[in-house]
């Protein structure tokens, strides 16, 4: 629905830019500008560390060592050594984690990591030990439940993260049990939504990003398992309805959401799998495929029109959506043809659309803040 960290950079770029024009014409003075900068600085995504990610990497990897470990020797483990371990290690990466977080170091939230991929592998350690009843999507359901109180009571963004992994591999676990659509995981929507209010506490707006991609893939199962046409056309109308929620009340959208600016990339994804998920299934009928193709390109270059400025990523989106539009409409409508000539005819002519569209569409963005700075 919003902003990428790449779409972060250039917007902080250019507004670090626009601010030391300002400074230039008079229209504000240093100290001003000065603060400016240092918010944009603070907003903008420059925390990212490398070192972080890779103190993650090493956490996770050190993770699962210890529990390949612990179960390639678990019968000549004493039954109380075994759970004590277990509990010790979850113990040490959850209180070590919070000391290192207090003193600011990135092995903080590492060691949170590792603790809750520690609780999952006791989950299934425990389960097997005691030979307890129950299937993996149960185990993984409680794993999610456990890491998200961790990140309630340690505040952490990371778990808040992996909180939504889990989620998200518990809904496709259980949205693939063939035949069993009675037992939809419907439950996944209040999951959702009790994360979405958790990421507001651990202050992780990755998690939201996160959850949306989520709620889109939750369709598609529902599709899956229900009707593809009746669902695909309620997400493509709900995504068309976000996204004009934050084009013209993109203020009001932020202070809800807080995804760190009002670029609608998730809800143009939401309306192209919606649309795509009507168009597999009316493929063989040319009136309904043109019609909802025809659909299809008219939200694509809305969304350009309307937001593509504010969004490399959604412009990127859009391009790429555009092409595979063009191409599948070929494909079904064109698809029988068996000459070369007329394949390379058709595929020349499609690229020069494509590269017609696109710098018609970037030439109209590049002379809009032309246009406002003239009349400024």
């Amino acid at each position: 629905m919003f902003i990428s960290v790449g779409d972060m950079a250039g917007y902080s770029g250019r507004v670090r830019a626009d601010i030391e024009r300002w400074v230039f014409t008079g229209l504000i003075d240093r100290a001003t500008a000065d603060r400016l900068i240092a918010d944009v600085d603070k907003h903008s995504g420059k925390s990212f560390s490398f070192g972080n990610v890779l103190a993650i990497m090493a956490a996770i990897l050190l993770g699962a060592s210890v529990l390949i470990f612990v179960a390639a020797n678990w019968e000549a483990i004493p039954r109380l050594a075994r759970v004590l371990s277990l509990f010790a290690l979850i113990f040490a990466s959850y209180v070590g984690g919070a000391v290192l977080k207090q003193r600011g170091s990135g092995f903080g939230e590492a060691l949170y990591l590792l603790g809750a991929a520690a609780f999952g592998g006791s989950i299934a350690l425990i389960g097997q030990m005691y030979h307890l009843t129950g299937d993996e999507t149960q185990a993984v359901l409680v794993w999610c439940f456990g890491t998200m109180l961790a990140a309630v009571g340690l505040r952490s963004p990371i778990l808040t993260n992996a909180a939504v992994a889990l989620a998200t591999t518990w809904l496709w676990m259980r949205g693939f049990e063939w035949g069993t659509v009675k037992d939809f995981p419907h439950a996944f929507l209040l999951i959702g939504a009790a994360i979405w209010a958790i990421s507001y506490w651990t202050q992780s707006a990755a998690a939201r990003h996160l959850l949306l991609l989520s709620v889109i893939s939750y369709a598609m199962l529902l599709g899956i398992n229900y009707d593809m046409v009746e669902t695909g056309i309620g997400l493509a109308l709900l995504s068309t309805a976000v996204f004009l929620a934050a084009h013209f009340a993109h203020d009001t959208v932020e202070r809800f959401a807080k995804l760190g600016g009002p670029y609608p990339a998730h809800s143009l994804i939401g309306f192209l799998v919606g649309m795509s998920m009507v168009q597999v299934n009316v493929f063989d009928e040319f009136g309904p495929m043109l019609l909802t193709t025809l659909v299809a390109f008219s939200g694509i270059v809305a969304a350009l029109l309307m937001r593509g400025r504010q969004s490399a990523l959604m412009r990127w989106i859009a391009y790429i959506a555009f092409s595979i539009e063009l191409c599948f409409l070929y494909f079904v409508t064109l698809g029988t043809m068996v000459s070369t000539a007329a394949l390379f005819l058709f595929s020349g002519v499609a690229l020069a659309i494509v590269a017609y569209v696109i710098m018609r569409i970037e030439r109209r963005l590049a002379a809009k803040p032309a246009a406002e700075g003239g009349a400024a």
